[in-house]
C-alpha cells in the first residue's frame, strides 16, 4: 500500500544526506586546496623529472588520503579521551577556518597550512612529498580539524561514507592537479589561480560562520531553528 509519509520522511532523508555531503566536500576540499598549494610544489619539484614530479604528487595525495582518514576513524576516541564536548571542536575548528579563509581571501597561504621555512626545507628533502607536502601543507590543521568534526556529526553510516569519499575525492583531484602543476599553472595563469583562493576562502569563511552557530547552538546559546 502506498504511503504519502513514508515518501516524504524518505526525501527529506536524500535531501539531508545531500546536504552534508556537500558539507563535508566543500569543506575539506576548500581547506586542502590544491591550487594554491601549486607555486610550493612547484618550487619544491623545480628540479625534479616529470616522471618524478608525478611520484612526489602522488605521494603527497595518498599522505593527505591515510592522515585525514585516519583522523576520520579516531576523531571521537579522541574526543573521549581529552574530554571535549563537540560544540568546544566546532567553535575552535570555526577559529581556525576563520583564519585561514581570511588569508585566502588575499590569495595567500595561510601560517597554519604553510610557512616560508617548511617550503625552503622541503626542496632539500627527498621524501618532501611525504613532509611537508602531504601533512601540514595538504592535510594541515584546519583540514583534520574539520574531518574531526564532521565526524562529530555523524548519525548514520551513509555520513561516514560521505565523509571518507570527500577525502578520496579530494585526495584523488590532488594528485591529478600537482601531477599536472606546469600545464594547470599554464591553463589558468597566476590571475587564475588568484581568483579560485579567494573564492575558496570566502566560502571557507561563510563555513567558519556557520561552525560557530552549529557550536553555539548545540550549547544552548543560540536557539535552533
Amino acid at each position: 500500500m502506498f504511503d504519502p509519509h513514508a515518501v516524504s520522511l524518505t526525501r527529506i532523508e536524500g535531501s539531508a544526506y545531500v546536504r552534508f555531503s556537500l558539507l563535508a566536500l566543500s569543506s575539506i576540499f576548500f581547506l586542502v586546496d590544491p591550487f594554491a598549494a601549486l607555486p610550493t610544489f612547484l618550487a619544491v619539484t623545480a628540479d625534479e623529472s616529470p616522471i618524478k614530479r608525478r611520484r612526489t604528487a602522488r605521494k603527497a595525495s595518498l599522505t593527505a588520503f591515510v592522515v585525514l582518514t585516519t583522523f576520520a576513524f579516531i576523531g571521537q576516541y579522541i574526543f573521549k579521551l581529552f574530554g571535549i564536548s563537540l560544540p568546544a571542536f566546532e567553535i575552535s575548528g570555526g577559529i581556525i577556518l576563520l583564519l585561514i579563509g581570511l588569508d585566502m581571501l588575499n590569495a595567500k597561504r595561510s601560517a597554519t597550512q604553510e610557512s616560508p621555512g617548511e617550503t625552503t626545507a622541503a626542496v632539500q628533502k627527498e621524501e618532501a612529498g611525504i613532509v611537508p607536502m602531504g601533512i601540514p601543507m595538504l592535510a594541515g590543521p584546519g583540514s583534520i580539524t574539520t574531518v574531526m568534526v564532521l565526524v562529530g556529526q555523524v548519525q548514520s553510516m551513509w555520513q561516514m561514507i560521505a565523509i571518507l569519499g570527500a577525502i578520496a575525492f579530494t585526495a584523488a583531484v590532488c594528485w591529478l592537479v600537482l601531477g599536472a602543476a606546469t600545464r594547470v599553472q599554464q591553463l589558468l595563469g597566476e590571475t587564475g589561480i588568484r581568483i579560485l583562493v579567494r573564492i575558496m576562502g570566502m566560502l571557507l569563511v561563510a563555513l567558519a560562520v556557520q561552525y560557530f552557530v552549529n557550536g553555539f547552538q548545540d550549547l544552548g546559546v543560540i536557539a535552533k531553528p
